[in-house]
C-alpha cells in the first residue's frame, strides 16, 4: 500500500519540544490535522476508520457536545467551591444510571484522578493497604497507580498483587479461587486487604467478558475479608459494552467505588469517582478533597451532552446490533484460516487474539504488529492489548455501522493475507 508521508518538520520538532515520554502509534506515524464522526483525516486528505479511540465516543466532534461546551463557556466556567447549578445536574443525571446505593460523585479531570482517589478512600475506608489487580491491567498514570498498571511495564508497588485475568469463558472459578489466594498470601504477610481493582472488560489484559457473572465470587471473597470492589468503568463505560451503561451491570454485582474517565466528555477532560456516601463520609472525616477544574461547568456540560446523546440517538442499542454484527464478521473470518484464536468482547468492545506461527512462523506479538501497521496503511485503525501484545484491540465510537465493520473485516482480511 502506498504509505502517507509524515511532515519531518512537525516529527522534529515534536521530538525536540516535547518530552522523551510522548510516543506515537504505527511504525509510519499519522499526522491527522482533523476528524469527523468515525473519520480521522491526514494532511494530505486520506481518511481513515478510527477502529480504536475510547475518548471520542460519540464519534469526533458531535455537534451537541461541541455546542454545549461552547454556551457554557460564554456563560460561565468556575470550580465547585461556588454554588452553581451544571455540578449538581450532571451529578443527579450521573447517578440515575447507577445502582441506589451508589449515591455520591466527585468530580476529577481524568481516569488516572478517578482511580487514585478511589485508592485513597477505599485505604481510608477498611484501614487496609492490600490490592488485588490482573497482571497485565492499566489504572493510571499516578505514581501510586503506576504500581496497579502492570501493562506499562512498571514493577507493582507495595501492598499489590497480581492475578491471572479470566480471558476463557471457563475461567471465573479459577478467577476467584486466585482472589482468595491472594487474600491468604496477604494476611500471611500481614496485611490487610483494601480493595480489588479491575477493569469490567479487562481492557488491557486481552479483554474477556463472558459469562455475564463471573466476577461474583472473586468480588464475594473480597467483601468476606473485609476488602472493597473498585469498579474501573474508564473504558467499558458509557454504553460501549451494548447491554448496559456500565460493565459491572454484565456481572450483577454493585461495586463499591466506580471510576469514569475518558469518554465521559467526548474529548472535554472530565472524570469522576461514584461511590457508596458512607465510604466518601469516612475519607472525609481525615482528608480533605478539591479538584480546581474537576466538576467544572464547561465539564459538566460536555458530559451531560454525552449521556444525553448516548440515550436520545439510542448508541448503547446501536454498540449491541452493530457489535454482534461485527463479531459475526470476525468469527466468520476466524473460520477461514489459522490465523485468529479467538474473537471476544461485547457490544463494540472486540478483541481478536492470534495464535503463534499465524505467519511464516512469526510469534503472535509480531503477527499483531505487522497486522496493525498493514491496517493503519490499508486505512483502518486499531490497536493491540493483552501481554505481549497477541490481540488486535477494536473499540471504535458508537456511532459504527454495519458498513464500517464490513470495510474493517475486508481489510483486516487482506492485511494477515499480506506479506
Amino acid at each position: 500500500m502506498t504509505e502517507t508521508s509524515v511532515d519531518d518538520g512537525v516529527l522534529s520538532r515534536r521530538a525536540r519540544l516535547l518530552g522523551p515520554t510522548y510516543h506515537h502509534f504505527y511504525e509510519q506515524p499519522l499526522l491527522i490535522e482533523r476528524a469527523e464522526d468515525v473519520w480521522m483525516y491526514d494532511r494530505e486528505g486520506r481518511r481513515y476508520l478510527d477502529a480504536y479511540n475510547n475518548v471520542p465516543i460519540l464519534g469526533h466532534g458531535h455537534p451537541q457536545v461541541v455546542d454545549a461546551i461552547c454556551e457554557q463557556s460564554r456563560v460561565l466556567n468556575t470550580h465547585t467551591r461556588y454554588i452553581t447549578e451544571q455540578p449538581v445536574q450532571l451529578a443527579e443525571e450521573l447517578l440515575g444510571t447507577m445502582p441506589a446505593d451508589l449515591d455520591s460523585v466527585i468530580f476529577t479531570c481524568t481516569g488516572s484522578e478517578s482511580n487514585d482517589l478511589a485508592v485513597q478512600v477505599s485505604r481510608a475506608a477498611t484501614g487496609g493497604s492490600g490490592f488485588i489487580i490482573t497482571d497485565c491491567a492499566y489504572h493510571g498514570a499516578t505514581d501510586v497507580l503506576a504500581g496497579m498498571s502492570p501493562e506499562e511495564g512498571n514493577s507493582l508497588g507495595a501492598g499489590v498483587y497480581a492475578v491471572r485475568p479470566p480471558l476463557r469463558p471457563g475461567d471465573g472459578q479459577r478467577f476467584a479461587a486466585d482472589v482468595s489466594r491472594c487474600i491468604e498470601q496477604m494476611r500471611a504477610a500481614g496485611v490487610r486487604i483494601a480493595a480489588l481493582l479491575l477493569d469490567t472488560i479487562f481492557s488491557s489484559d486481552g479483554i474477556a467478558a463472558e459469562p455475564r457473572g463471573f466476577l461474583q465470587e472473586a468480588v464475594r471473597a473480597v467483601r468476606s475479608a473485609g476488602g472493597l470492589f473498585i469498579a474501573d468503568e474508564v473504558q467499558p463505560g458509557f454504553g460501549r459494552l451494548g447491554e448496559a451503561l456500565w460493565g459491572f451491570q454484565r456481572h450483577g454485582v454493585v461495586p463499591d467505588l466506580v471510576t469514569l474517565g475518558k469518554p465521559m466528555g467526548n474529548g472535554y477532560p472530565v472524570a469522576a469517582l461514584v461511590a457508596r456516601r458512607e465510604l466518601l463520609a469516612e475519607f472525609a472525616r481525615t482528608r480533605k478533597y478539591f479538584n480546581t477544574f474537576g466538576g467544572n461547568n464547561v465539564a459538566c456540560a460536555a458530559a451531560r451532552a454525552v449521556l444525553r446523546v448516548i440515550r436520545d440517538e439510542g448508541l448503547m442499542q446501536n454498540a449491541q446490533r452493530t457489535g454482534a454484527y461485527l463479531m459475526e464478521g470476525l468469527r466468520s473470518l476466524a473460520g477461514r484460516g489459522a490465523a485468529i484464536q479467538d474473537v471476544r468482547g461485547a457490544g463494540l468492545f472486540i478483541g481478536v487474539e492470534f495464535r503463534d506461527g499465524a505467519a511464516q512462523g512469526a510469534d503472535a506479538s509480531a503477527e499483531v504488529r505487522r497486522i496493525v501497521n498493514e491496517l493503519r496503511a490499508r486505512g483502518v485503525l486499531v490497536g493491540a492489548t493483552g501481554r505481549g501484545g497477541t490481540v488486535l484491540k477494536i473499540r471504535p465510537p458508537l456511532t459504527f455501522a454495519p458498513v464500517h465493520a464490513d470495510l474493517l473485516v475486508q481489510e483486516l482480511e487482506r492485511a494477515i493475507g499480506a506479506c
